[in-house]
C-alpha cells in the first residue's frame, strides 16, 4: 500500500504533483491517513477547496485511521527518536505509526522529517523508490 503524505496531495489538488500520483490514482492503489485528511480539510480556505479535498479523499482507495497498533507504533518511533533527539512533529508521528502499522510505503517530499524513522518505507520525488 501507498499511503500520500499532506505534502504531494496539496501538490496534487495545485496541479504540481508527479506523474506517480495520478498513476497510483488509477490503478486505485493510492491511500491517505486520517492524519492526512484532517490536514487537508483544515487547510481548505474556502467552500471550493473544501469541495476539491472532498473529491480527491473520495477518490483515494483508503483512508488509513489511527489505531491501537498505530499509536503503538508511534509512540516506539518517539521513544527511539526522542534518545536521540531528533524527534519529528506529533502528526508526522502519528503518520510514520500508521504507516509502519500498515506496512504501508509513505510519498512525500518531506524525506528530511522521515528519514529519521527506522524502518519507515519512503517514496517521493527525491526519493529513489
Amino acid at each position: 500500500m501507498t499511503i500520500a503524505d499532506t505534502d504531494v496531495l496539496i501538490d496534487f489538488l495545485n496541479g504540481r504533483a508527479p506523474s506517480s500520483i495520478d498513476d497510483e490514482l488509477a490503478r486505485g492503489a493510492l491511500s491517505t491517513t486520517a492524519i492526512n485528511a484532517y490536514e487537508l480539510r483544515r487547510g481548505a480556505k474556502t467552500e471550493k477547496a473544501l469541495r476539491s479535498v472532498e473529491l480527491l479523499l473520495a477518490q483515494l482507495a483508503e483512508i488509513v485511521p489511527f489505531d491501537d497498533a498505530a499509536a503503538g507504533e508511534a509512540a516506539a518511533v518517539y521513544r527511539d527518536l526522542s534518545k536521540s533527539g531528533q524527534v519529528i512533529g506529533k502528526a508526522d508521528l502519528y503518520i510514520a505509526g500508521i504507516c509502519l502499522a500498515s506496512d504501508a510505503k509513505l510519498f512525500t517530499r518531506n524525506s528530511r522529517e522521515y528519514a529519521r524513522v527506522p524502518g519507515l518505507q519512503l517514496a517521493g520525488p527525491q526519493i529513489k523508490a
